[in-house]
């Protein structure tokens, strides 16, 4: 006998309130693409200090 895939934890559920949830997680997985939309090069998380302005003004915006 295997193993099933949805198991309650705490409490009892019926075979309706399992099969109900059942639907809605397979809904959900179906509904979400499979692979995000490649844009391009990332931009990266670092900055060369080297190329940043020495000081910023306190009443500038960056």
């Amino acid at each position: 006998m295997s193993t099933p895939d949805i198991r309650v934890e705490k409490g009892h559920a019926e075979p309706e309130e399992v099969a109900a949830i059942t639907a809605i997680l397979l809904a959900r997985a179906a509904a979400q693409p499979s692979a995000p939309a490649h844009r391009g090069r990332p931009r990266a998380g670092w900055r060369r200090l080297e190329r940043e302005p020495g000081f910023r003004a306190p009443h500038s915006w960056r």
